[in-house]
């Protein structure tokens, strides 16, 4: 289950990094991060933990992203804009995933809502991580 994330005036913790593995290592399908070169069963924990952590953050940033990008595209005062089935099938999603992340991404642009990484509602809010909109 997923941790909730700390509120807009709490510090947000720091996930670990995420390396880049060189290509003839992550051209092996058993590689993944070094982790199986680690033998002690606490240090594989440990580093598997916090590259949890980091893809569950990553994954949290890039919705917003997304959120806001489709917010940006659906807005009625562009020239160019977008209808929630041409963001759909851009994104992959469902016209009814998208109007929610439309409005979640207008939410965020205004700043009244605190972000998915920050706290608060939302597509992406605590606790509730990443939601697949198929």
């Amino acid at each position: 289950m997923a941790e909730p994330t700390p509120r807009r005036n709490e510090p947000r913790l720091r996930p670990a990094p995420l390396l880049f593995e060189p290509t003839q290592v992550a051209d092996d399908p058993e590689h993944f991060f070094d982790l199986e070169s680690i033998d002690d069963p606490r240090a594989l924990l440990t580093r598997a933990t916090e590259l949890t952590h980091a893809f569950r953050a990553a994954t949290d940033r890039a919705v917003e992203f997304q959120a806001m990008a489709a917010a940006q595209l659906a807005d009625p005062r562009r020239f160019d804009r977008l209808t929630t089935a041409d963001i759909a099938e851009r994104a992959d999603w469902t016209e009814d995933y998208t109007r929610k992340m439309v409005d979640y991404g207008r939410e965020l642009l205004r700043g009244g809502g605190e972000s998915a990484s920050g706290g608060g509602g939302g597509i992406g809010g605590p606790g509730h991580g990443h939601v697949d909109p198929v």
